[in-house]
């Protein structure tokens, strides 16, 4: 995946040295008057220009092997969603690319991650060390401003590959100075199986709307919640006093207060993208790695990731931020553990917070695992939260 983020590197101009980088940033500026005027300027593009395969020879790159080695000497998932943060990006430039200019003057960044979902007869397959890992991926919807790119892993086990994942990335296009939207090629589907994959980028782009609307940050639960809520608030009264403050935890349960963990990250340059803010696949590794850690402790044993849900990139970080990284249990049924990881930057000067990312995990393990409890509104609406994630989940498997 290393030539992936090279070839990101010669489309952009960007350069590997700090210094040079910077001057190379600084040289994008020129771009501008490169940009389209409207969509109709640009031609028009297939699915299949925009189709790249990569390869991750682990069976034979010992340093390779190093890096992506965890301590169950299996593929680190953290890094998988590195490598699918980069692909994404390259495949949105390739839809993207003119031969007639030596660099683009688009910056192409990630705004969401509609779904990762691990394929039915994939649980535990990823953590295997395998010979060679396969991704392909390609663009499957776009609009005026932001491009749909779908991709698929696969690893090479007794003679035959084996599906792991599949990914859907939303990525928008911005000017060189990364400050307003930019257009994009317009996408013609040829045949019945592009047009299927067409109309489900509108679906799923109707779906985020209609999700957003109804966010429980924005409206109240529905009338079926609120009966939730207001159960889980009887369950846990104590019987012998006749008060609403008096609280008992019920058998197998614990209160989602007792399940968080929390970590920091100092951004340092070493992890910055091409367009020097930190890479967004390095906030998807270490969210999922606190989340999976969190899972970990609270069921008891080593988790099997399920999916990944609706990640929303609110704000770029800068490199030297103070990076806060919480992550919540926030709701189980039977073997699966929904967690939520909000990442915040904190202004050391000011003391302010500003969110930048939320994370949506789901995980499965070999037992039932205790029932996370809520104690107050606030968290009785993220247990609301984490049952819609989950539900959606299962719903799309």
């Amino acid at each position: 995946m290393s030539n992936v983020r090279n070839r990101l590197r010669e489309i952009v101009g960007a350069s590997t040295n700090w210094r040079d980088h910077q001057q190379a940033l600084a040289d994008r500026l020129s771009l501008s008057n490169q940009l389209a005027g409207s969509q109709d300027e640009l031609p028009v593009r297939r699915m299949k220009d925009s189709y790249i395969e990569a390869h991750l020879p682990l069976g034979t790159d010992p340093t390779l092997r190093e890096k992506y080695l965890n301590y169950l000497k299996g593929v680190r998932f953290g890094r998988i969603l590195e490598d699918l943060d980069s692909l994404a990006v390259l495949i949105c430039y390739s839809h993207t690319h003119n031969k007639a200019l030596q660099r683009s003057p688009l910056s192409i960044v990630t705004a969401l991650v509609d779904k990762i979902g691990m394929t039915p007869s994939s649980p535990g397959t990823l953590w295997l060390i395998s010979p060679v890992c396969d991704f392909t991926g390609h663009v499957t919807w776009v609009g005026k401003t932001s491009i749909e790119a779908k991709m698929h892993m696969s690893q090479y086990h007794g003679g035959a590959y084996t599906p792991v994942l599949d990914a859907t990335f939303v990525m928008v296009a911005r000017d060189p100075e990364n400050k307003r939207a930019a257009f994009v090629n317009p996408l013609k589907p040829e045949g019945i199986e592009e047009e299927k994959l067409f109309q489900q980028g509108e679906i799923n782009k109707t779906r985020r709307i209609e999700l957003s609307t109804a966010s429980l940050l924005k409206v109240a639960p529905t009338a079926e919640e609120r009966k939730i809520v207001h159960s889980l608030f009887l369950n846990t009264l104590d019987s012998k006093t006749v008060s609403f403050r008096s609280r008992v935890l019920p058998p197998n349960s614990v209160w989602m207060e007792d399940a968080k963990v929390k970590g920091l990250e100092i951004c340092h340059p070493q992890e910055r993208n091409i367009f020097n803010r930190i890479f967004g696949g390095f906030l998807m590794r270490k969210a999922y790695e606190l989340g999976w850690a969190n899972a970990c402790v609270y069921g008891g044993c080593r988790p099997n990731l399920v999916a990944v849900d609706d990640i929303l990139f609110r704000k770029p970080v800068e490199i030297g931020s103070l990076l806060l990284l919480s992550s919540q249990v926030c709701y189980t049924e039977g073997k699966y553990i929904q967690v939520r990881v909000h990442t915040e930057v904190l202004d050391p000067l000011t003391r302010q917070h500003n969110t930048t990312n939320v994370f949506h995990f789901t995980f499965v393990t070999d037992k039932d695992v205790p029932n996370i409890v809520p104690q107050s509104y606030g968290e009785s609406m993220l247990y609301l939260d984490g049952k819609r994630h989950f539900n959606q989940t299962l719903e799309s498997q």
